[in-house]
């Protein structure tokens, strides 16, 4: 019998960093401040809202870095959960991962870049042709080699880090009637704490991705030392980034501007960079919002190939091209699922769905870190969460506290999580419990 072809590690330390770091900032930080804002009614809120959402996402990649050094092969959340909770609850998390989050966070990057595209180009910008066709093309790049997606990553990444930095530059020192007294303004007070936790949901989805790196864990070479520090200092970056935009788009606009724009990003840009503002940020945006796309592209086609190797999914899910060595079968059907999500709903909808589905599952991986604590105490870890026991506990009661505040305030939203979820459980016990591994 032919064996079958394995990955290889080919991802080096700047590609792992790319793909931390070029996930995470995708089309969140262009668009999701307007939506806060017209939620806070004060620009200190919608801050303050960005900087819980960071500091939970912070907590969250600390866990993250320390499991990833642990178990450095392909599935990353799949493999956490079934070393913490058996194989049933990695099932689980992989079934949502491959029926909702990353085909639903591919598709609204691919809605999001052709918006941006059609502020350049003579192209609808609610065009669904498009969307597909960018995920048709990117879905084909990834079926080459993972080093040449590695490449591109890291290509795309440090493209869009000097675009959003010179946004913040010029919104923070040449916006044309920039006033620093905007930042502070409390406006009419604090909105209520549902209103708060929907607006804290809303920045998730833009440091959504520091997730990411440890599902292709099993293609980064020496993931010991280059995952933890590609997954914390990756999400520092970007933290510092977001805190930077957006305390440039209070200094440059009026607080009743940025909560009526349809791109806050390019009002701003328009402060400093007058009549050129638009083409060029919508360049940025496009290409930002690209760089995520291909970034969840390459690593979620991991999880079902992690899942199907396991004897959990349909074996072909685990085919790897023996030229290229990635799971072409995975990444095609990955890119078939989420040209179906582009034919659904619209941007926040799709977002809103992807972050409910994923954090039922992050607060859970906390836990898995708590547990192999208590179980191997003794067992050599390349990296330990700062903090401990602290900082996931933390992590794990705000996630609990807002997935019940978003089952409250997006009863629909969080209606397709739970029955995605609800019906895993069922074909796992139907179909794979007897067949499953401990």
């Amino acid at each position: 019998m032919d064996r079958q072809p394995e990955l290889r590690r080919e991802l080096g330390p700047w590609a792992a960093a790319s793909i931390v770091v070029g996930t995470i900032i995708g089309t969140g930080i262009f668009l999701k401040t307007a939506v806060m804002a017209q939620t806070a009614g004060s620009s200190v809120w919608v801050l303050a809202a960005w900087a819980s959402a960071g500091a939970l996402s912070l907590f969250g990649a600390l866990t993250y870095a320390e499991l990833g050094a642990m178990f450095p092969r392909a599935g990353g959340e799949y493999v956490f959960l079934r070393e913490g909770y058996g194989p049933g609850m990695g099932y689980l998390y992989a079934w949502n991962r491959f029926w909702i989050a990353t085909p639903g966070s591919i598709a609204a990057y691919a809605v999001g870049t052709t918006t941006f595209l059609g502020g350049v180009l003579d192209i609808d910008p609610d065009s669904k042709v498009v969307a597909v066709a960018l995920v048709v093309v990117f879905t084909l790049v990834n079926c080459l080699k993972v080093r040449t997606g590695g490449w591109l990553q890291t290509v795309l990444t440090a493209m869009k880090v000097v675009m959003i930095g010179g946004l913040a530059f010029g919104a923070l020192f040449f916006a044309n009637g920039g006033d620093w007294s905007r930042v502070g303004d409390t406006g009419r007070g604090f909105p209520g704490w549902s209103a708060f936790g929907a607006m804290v949901l809303a920045a998730l989805w833009a440091y959504d991705g520091w997730n990411n790196l440890p599902m292709a864990a099993g293609e980064v070479r020496d993931p010991q030392r280059n995952l933890p520090r590609a997954i914390v200092w990756g999400s520092l970056g970007v933290f510092a980034i977001y805190a930077l935009v957006n305390v440039g788009y209070f200094h440059a606009l009026p607080f009743d501007k940025v909560a009526s724009s349809k791109s806050v990003a390019q009002d701003t840009a328009s402060t400093f960079l007058g009549g050129t503002s638009q083409a060029l940020l919508a360049a940025a945006m496009a290409i930002s919002a690209i760089s995520a796309m291909n970034g969840s592209m390459l690593t979620g086609a991991r999880v079902p190939y992690a899942v199907a190797n396991d004897g959990l999914a349909p074996r072909v899910l685990a085919t790897v091209a023996e030229g290229a060595r990635v799971p072409v079968v995975s990444v095609l059907v990955q890119g078939g699922l989420a040209v179906a999500y582009v034919q659904l709903g619209g941007f926040n909808e799709l977002t809103d769905a992807v972050v409910f589905a994923s954090w039922l599952f992050y607060g859970l991986n906390a836990g898995t870190v708590l547990l192999l604590r208590m179980r191997e105490p003794d067992r050599e870890r390349a990296f330990r969460v700062p903090g401990f026991p602290i900082v996931p506990v933390i992590f794990m009661a705000l996630a609990f506290l807002l997935l019940v505040n978003t089952i409250w305030t997006a009863p629909r939203v969080s209606a397709l999580g739970l029955s995605t979820t609800a019906l895993g459980m069922i074909v796992y016990f139907a179909l794979y419990r007897r067949h499953s591994k401990t």
